[in-house]
């Protein structure tokens, strides 16, 4: 994939996408020719089940496609064929009485592979189990390598060393990555394969949260998992590099299914080092210069591995002027600016920093959040306004070199979560640069802060970091509750502000 990526979107398969989907469909199936669905199945699956026909699409263009039906798991025979579970491609075997998801098809196709976009189409899949209360997901697993080893290998010893490692099958592993697990070997699984040889496996995911139904009204919780980085500062030759420990860290969070992973403020002052010999604003300008570079590989970042990264700060030259600001790089491919909106005396001194212009909050797929850099968080007016707008969850990046710089910006971090019922997180840099002037040393502790009430953690720290140690942190924080909070709370800061005595205003 050479192109540039600008949306990638999650949508309803429909009728007006056929010849599109036939297109994408015979490309992915090369070594099957005339391997496609005809137009009629694909209505009558439309009209079947709406909600488990899906496709991706990038920058407006299909890339990938998920077919599903339901089915009753106890009418499903153990040794069935791919005929017999469509119900000779019928669908007949389709019943919103059933209990399990059954996988159809899915394929991508072969320009956009290796973005993970697989990955979006199981986890919606698997979310609609959940929605929908289902036992879990069954399908046919292909094995497009074993005709390589046929002669050798049973299917059942293929798939062992499979699992073992010791072959690689890139279908059959990338359903292992995505927690599901095989049950038998189905043979004569599909007419035509043979680079499977007609097996398949039959793979299986539990819906761990399923319930038997119940006439009972079920309140459903919404769930954020935040993902910081307490970032090292360390020698790098080359952004190359930086964004190298950047992904590693991208890729970790990613792997524990995080919404977001915040980096700290100017987590790229390393690369300064190669321009010690100029005066500390020349440096900062010369760093400036990566920024657009970082921010394209943090969007390519964000969309491979299916969350939203919030850059923290880097320097960034407009109009000759020199700012401080950040980029929200989103999974959907959209990127979106934010800005230090106060510089302190030392950055207005020796780099000449200028502050922005710009407060605002942003909509995610996780809630509405406002980023505030540092110094900013410091001043309660800000985070007001970004409360005002229905802000959920607050992203701190910060930088300070003593303690007592530190414990500024987390008390006042914490003060902004009760003030303004909401989550703050903040995240920060640890270690030495002693080749950077101006960048000597560090302090941080990375933190996750909550509202103060009997819902929260008594302290109002939701989870925390060992101080001036290179980690990660992963929290998870519960939305609803901050929508009880608001209502319900034993004081309610937000509802209780005298209006008309005092209020914060845009200018």
């Amino acid at each position: 994939m050479t192109k540039e990526i600008h949306n990638v979107e999650l949508v309803f398969l429909s009728l007006h996408d056929y010849l599109e989907l036939k297109e994408v469909m015979i490309s992915a199936y090369r070594s099957m020719p005339d391997s496609y669905w005809r137009q009629d199945k694909i209505e009558t699956l439309i009209n079947l089940f709406p909600e488990g026909q899906i496709v991706i699409k990038v920058n407006g263009d299909i890339a990938g496609v998920a077919l599903s039906i339901i089915v009753d798991s106890l009418k499903v025979d153990d040794h069935h064929t791919y005929q017999d579970i469509t119900g000779d491609y019928t669908f007949s075997t389709h019943t919103v009485k059933g209990d399990t998801l059954y996988g159809i098809d899915v394929f991508i196709k072969p320009e956009f592979r290796g973005l993970r976009l697989g990955r979006r189409m199981y986890d919606y899949r698997k979310e609609l189990c959940e929605k929908l209360n289902l036992k879990g997901i069954l399908f046919g697993g292909r094995i497009p390598n074993y005709h390589k080893y046929k002669d050798a290998l049973t299917p059942k010893e293929y798939i062992e060393k499979v699992r073992l490692k010791e072959i690689h099958d890139p279908v059959f592993n990338f359903q292992l990555s995505n927690d599901f697990h095989p049950v038998r070997i189905l043979k004569k699984y599909l007419e035509g394969d043979d680079a499977s040889g007609e097996y398949a496996v039959l793979l299986r995911w539990d819906n761990i949260y399923y319930e038997k139904p119940s006439q009972q009204a079920q309140s459903i919780k919404t769930s954020v998992r935040l993902g910081l980085v307490q970032w090292q500062m360390r020698p790098y030759q080359n952004a190359g590099e930086l964004m190298q420990q950047a992904e590693y860290f991208v890729d970790a969070l990613s792997g524990y299914k995080s919404d977001f992973v915040l980096f700290p403020e100017f987590f790229n002052a390393p690369l300064m080092a190669g321009y010690n010999q100029m005066s500390e604003p020349d440096a900062i300008r010369e760093l400036a210069k990566y920024t657009e570079e970082l921010t394209r590989e943090f969007s390519k970042l964000a969309v491979s591995y299916n969350i939203n990264i919030i850059t923290g700060s880097m320097p960034e030259i407009v109009d000759n002027l020199l700012y401080n600001v950040g980029y929200l790089c989103k999974r959907d491919g959209s990127v979106e600016r934010f800005e230090k909106i106060h510089v302190t005396p030392d950055e207005a001194k020796v780099w000449a920093l200028t502050g922005g212009n710009t407060v605002r909050t942003f909509d995610t797929d996780c809630g509405k959040i406002g980023i505030l850099i540092c110094y900013d968080v410091e001043f309660p007016e800000l985070s007001r306004l970004l409360a005002d707008e229905g802000m959920d969850i607050l992203f701190v990046p910060f930088l300070t070199d003593t303690q007592n710089g530190y414990s500024r910006v987390r008390n006042c971090a914490m003060a902004r979560a009760i003030e303004n019922e909401c989550y703050v997180v903040i995240a920060g840099s640890v270690g030495n640069l002693p080749n950077v002037h101006n960048m000597d040393i560090q302090y941080a502790q990375s933190m996750v802060f909550t509202p103060c009430d009997f819902s929260f953690p008594t302290n109002g720290i939701k989870a925390e970091t060992t101080p001036n140690t290179e980690m990660i942190l992963i929290a998870d924080v519960d939305l609803s509750l901050l929508r009880d909070l608001h209502n319900y709370g034993s004081v309610r800061n937000l509802k209780d502000r005298r209006s008309d005595l005092y209020k914060v205003i845009k200018s």
